[in-house]
């Protein structure tokens, strides 16, 4: 989509069309990580409300929760915080035939921590500088990785925001870190901006991703995650479902002996 503005929203048949084929190439593409013991580490990064997680859900929905994982790491704990900063990371790093989705991830240091003063500007250049080499010496090692940067308007989040206040089901998304990301927008972009100087490698780019448009972002991220990495289908085993043997005489316990759940859903039948 580049600079041009797309001219009409994706229409929801055309999105979950295109987002069920999607998510089959997903499966195949999880079926080759596990059966040549490839590790795959993708992460997502951007601004609030920018559309990461809900674009996560739809990569692992139909995904092998043993072997596609999310890594949402909280605050770290007073020890965590002496350690290494890339320490902890470390130890959510995909194994051979693992997929690590990185919901936020390393990058913290160079945004919300380095616009909020949580941590030095020491602290802030030492990852700015070390940043790459990490990267570096997980590609040396044959661990797939690639990043993406969710890129939304600041009227958009906004948007996104106002309608957070209304939904009891997502109010628990809206905190104060995100009203703070309102009132810093430029901070934000400035450290954002510096970030890419530093970490935009030719082993590792970043991969801009449009979202004020939630459903197209989807399907762009997923689509050029696909296209990037030169999988194969992998032929599955045949299975066939065996015959249930003839009764040995087993019967069910009464009824009576057993608490069910209530069938709530029988007043909703009109």
């Amino acid at each position: 989509m580049g600079d041009k503005k797309r001219q009409r929203r994706l229409s929801l048949g055309a999105y979950e069309r295109e987002l069920l084929r999607l998510q089959i190439e997903l499966v195949k593409l999880q079926e080759w990580v596990r059966s040549e013991g490839h590790r795959l580490v993708v992460v997502f990064e951007g601004r609030d409300a920018a559309g990461k997680g809900s674009t996560i859900k739809r990569v692992t929905a139909r995904l092998n929760p043993r072997m596609a994982r999310i890594a949402a790491l909280p605050a770290p704990t007073e020890r965590e915080s002496t350690q290494w900063y890339f320490q902890r990371y470390v130890d959510h790093l995909p194994a051979a035939g693992e997929i690590v989705l990185f919901d936020r991830s390393w990058y913290n240091r160079a945004g919300v921590e380095h616009v909020m003063g949580f941590c030095t500007p020491q602290e802030h250049a030492r990852f700015l500088h070390q940043c790459p080499i990490f990267e570096r010496l997980l590609i040396e090692d044959g661990i797939l990785l690639r990043k993406y940067w969710f890129s939304v308007s600041d009227d958009v989040q906004e948007q996104r925001f106002r309608a957070r206040l209304d939904d009891p089901t997502r109010r628990w998304k809206l905190s104060g870190m995100d009203l703070e990301s309102i009132t810093r927008w430029e901070a934000y972009s400035r450290a954002k901006d510096e970030m890419f100087v530093h970490t935009d490698i030719p082993e590792a780019p970043w991969f801009v991703v449009e979202s004020d448009d939630k459903r197209a972002a989807r399907i762009n991220m997923i689509a050029h995650l696909l296209s990037s990495i030169p999988y194969e289908e992998v032929p599955l085993s045949a299975i066939e479902l065996p015959r249930r043997p003839p009764s040995t005489g087993y019967q069910r316990p009464p009824r009576d002996l057993q608490t069910f759940v209530p069938d709530h859903a029988a007043g909703l039948c009109a």
